[in-house]
């Protein structure tokens, strides 16, 4: 979650007071910290803030009831937990969940503060697709609750133009919307040196690395990349993939490119994220792609601004903002997703590209990354957001 405890620190480092409604922390694995019990509540102070948790049935495996019992226990709960804990606020920034609208309103009658949405998933469409909700009543349940919560929020911020177009055809007001872009989870950014046992791992000396880091499932469409890599293989020796991270993919996709004799694709499993830095840092390019999907066109894939912030250039397979962005930034080459013919070419200009050039396209992303996109920048828009609203 790129808005949890550093963001809320940032505040505070600002001069602002914050306190924290959440869960029991079980995220990713869906399993709760060793660290933790569940409670109906319990009250902790991090790094100065106060935090209140709250019950939930912890759960993020691929079964959507689970998941959905996991996102209404918390919005119940944190409800129910509300006339116990509430004071004077001026704002309420709520993170996604569109299940904890009550709790929000709630608190807004109590306190008369303004409900800010920050509106990282597309709900219903997001469930949808993910195929976690495949009843349409469902679904369409799903929609009239997530337009109700929208309808009813001070404002909403969202990460990219395609969502605030969404939000807009909603029938939400486009002065109540605002776009602020995701920054990189600073929390991975240790510099850590690149040891001899990273790059015999990689097995990778005198290697044009291109790199893929992230969930290999089906929309990340993963074939694609073994076709171009198969195809190559017979032109440039020294061209390699490097596929780092899990998924439902991964093992279909290890035997494939055993069938084809891949000499030129690697698979590094999941990184730990003490060293996840220090393996990117031996990557020459990054490869984002997804497949072709209308909801795909508005988003913007997180590893792109952690991309950008490396300095590297970046080869986007993914339509509409994100390839929008890449082309502000200048700072990498946009190919058609699911096109094996596009990613070679775009693979082939980046390789003969003359050095100078080809570093100075990295850095276009490193810079724009600086400017729009970094922690400190969102952290500015959202306080300068807040304080619009505390002064209104």
């Amino acid at each position: 979650m790129f808005k949890g405890l550093p963001f809320a620190k940032a505040l505070k480092d600002k001069g602002h007071e914050v306190e924290v409604l959440t869960g029991f922390p079980n995220y990713p694995e869906g399993r709760l910290y060793s660290s933790y019990r569940l409670h109906l509540y319990q009250k902790e102070i991090m790094d100065g803030i106060t935090v209140h948790r709250t019950f939930l049935y912890p759960s993020h495996n691929q079964s959507g009831f689970l998941r959905i019992v996991n996102y209404f226990s918390f919005g119940i709960s944190s409800f129910l937990i509300v006339p116990f804990i509430h004071k004077k606020y001026d704002i309420i920034y709520v993170y996604n969940l569109v299940t904890l609208g009550p709790t929000a309103f709630l608190l807004r009658l109590f306190s008369g503060a303004k409900v800010l949405y920050d509106v990282q998933d597309l709900w219903p469409e997001s469930v949808h697709n993910s195929g976690l909700l495949s009843s349409e009543l469902l679904n369409k349940l799903l929609q009239y609750w997530c337009n109700w919560v929208y309808k009813r929020a001070d404002h909403i911020v969202v990460l990219s133009p395609g969502f605030m177009e969404n939000i807009i055809i909603r029938g939400i007001n486009e002065k109540n919307i605002t776009v602020i872009y995701n920054w990189n989870d600073s929390t991975q950014n240790s510099e850590n040196l690149i040891g001899k046992n990273i790059v015999e791992q990689f097995n990778i000396p005198n290697k044009f690395n291109i790199v893929f880091a992230g969930t290999m499932g089906i929309y990340q469409g993963m074939d694609t990349i073994l076709d171009a890599a198969q195809i190559l293989g017979h032109e440039y020796e020294n061209i390699q993939f490097v596929l780092i991270g899990g998924g439902t993919e991964v093992e279909r996709l290890k035997e494939r490119a055993l069938q084809m004799n891949l000499n030129n694709v690697k698979f590094l499993g999941r990184i730990p994220k003490d060293i996840i830095n220090s393996v990117l840092k031996l990557a020459d390019v990054f490869l984002v792609h997804l497949i072709r999907h209308p909801m795909f066109s508005i988003t913007i894939p997180s590893k792109t601004q952690a991309y950008m912030s490396s300095g590297k250039p970046i080869l986007m397979g993914v339509e509409g903002n994100a390839a929008d962005l890449i082309q502000e930034a200048n700072c990498g080459l946009i190919f058609e997703p699911e096109n094996v013919k596009s990613l070679i070419d775009a693979i082939s200009r980046l390789y003969i590209l003359e050095k100078s050039l080809f570093l100075e396209m990295g850095e276009r992303g490193l810079r724009f990354y600086q400017k729009h996109l970094c922690f400190e920048k969102g952290v500015e828009r959202f306080i300068k957001l807040f304080q619009n609203y505390f002064n209104s």
